[in-house]
């Protein structure tokens, strides 16, 4: 078992940063390729960014690209989306989900672990 916490959410005004964490206990962290997701309300849930299990190959969603980075810091057992340039679009629950065989990185159907989400809210 993987439990995750996410941790960073609040309110902020459009134009603004966030730095959402996923913090990652049980069983070996650098084992698995991490991502975010997020739902807003009445809508499926969202592929937002991945990170390899190594850090070597990063996914981003096209309506992120350049506004959103996904990183891991393995020797903390935590992955982290620093989201800039934020906009009203990207109010949702963000989620953390860990995923230690992946086909497709876009796919929730992929991850076997997810936290419980951390609420991100933008006004304009």
């Amino acid at each position: 078992q993987v439990q995750l916490v996410e941790s960073g959410g609040g309110l902020v005004q459009a134009g603004g940063s966030l730095r959402l964490s996923c913090a990652a206990s049980g069983r070996t962290f650098s084992n698995y390729n991490m991502a975010w997701f997020r739902q807003a309300p009445g809508k499926e849930r969202e592929f937002v960014a991945a990170i390899s299990w190594s850090g070597g190959s990063t996914y981003s969603a096209n309506s992120v690209k350049g506004r959103f980075t996904i990183s891991r810091d393995n020797a903390k057992n935590t992955v982290y989306l620093q989201m800039n340039s934020l906009e009203p679009e990207d109010t949702a629950v963000y989620y953390c989900a860990a995923g230690s065989r992946i086909n497709n990185y876009y796919a929730p159907s992929g991850y076997n672990y997810w936290g419980r989400g951390t609420q991100v809210t933008v006004s304009s």
